[in-house]
């Protein structure tokens, strides 16, 4: 059964490594920040949890700071390959349960995937993909990749379509799609009420093939 609170060690506090440690604070987790750049560390250091200046190619360095306690572990440091292949190994050895990693391309990727990193990340084309989806079809706030070419998607209604109902979309007669609810700001709404009217800035939350979804919002 996972952890109801999991503790959070991000290594490595560049641009990437600082914005995921905040947001993980921001959430209310435990987190400590981890970098060999006194600057780095002394930046977020009222921000996070715990904050240690380290060389996490040390294995028993990162055991004297306790990173073996903590339940996942994120290595976003930048391009230096060999640190960041050391510390994902160090990480494994000294017993850290979840290691995600950050990797600069595609054979970092490999090799960070068989000395044993649970996750790994490649943040520029991820985001290119998310960005491309959204100019695909400008109506797409935003999106999630489920995999087998499934997504769910965040769609933004059209001006015209406010005072119509939920039912009027029609959606019972899209089998391939699944309507998960509807946001109107920071409310959501499960959409049972098929007579709902609908309001200016509504954004629907539908699941479906990236096709099924296409036709569907080319058609509102």
């Amino acid at each position: 059964m996972p952890k109801l609170n999991p503790t959070f060690a991000v290594i490595g506090l560049g641009s990437f490594g600082s914005t995921v440690a905040l947001e993980l604070a921001r959430f209310g987790n435990h987190v400590m920040g981890v970098d060999s750049e006194e600057k780095q560390v002394a930046r977020l250091a009222d921000q996070l949890t715990e904050t240690a200046i380290l060389d996490t190619t040390d294995e028993i360095a990162l055991r004297e700071v306790g990173i073996d306690r903590y339940d996942i572990a994120l290595v976003a440091i930048g391009d230096d390959l060999q640190s960041s292949i050391l510390t994902t190994m160090n990480l494994r050895l000294i017993g850290v349960s979840e290691i995600w990693v950050k990797a600069t391309n595609k054979t970092h990727h490999r090799i960070l995937s068989k000395i044993g990193a649970d996750r790994v990340i490649l943040p520029e084309q991820e985001m290119g993909r998310h960005i491309a989806q959204m100019l695909n079809n400008p109506m797409v706030q935003d999106y999630v990749s489920l995999g087998n070419g499934f997504s769910v998607v965040s769609i933004l209604l059209p001006e015209r379509l406010a005072g119509r109902t939920i039912g009027s979309l029609r959606l019972n007669d899209q089998p391939d799609l699944q309507l998960l609810g509807l946001m109107r700001g920071t409310e959501f709404s499960n959409c049972r009420d098929l007579k709902a009217e609908l309001r200016q800035d509504d954004k629907l939350l539908l699941l479906g093939k990236r096709a099924d979804l296409r036709a569907f919002s080319d058609a509102l």
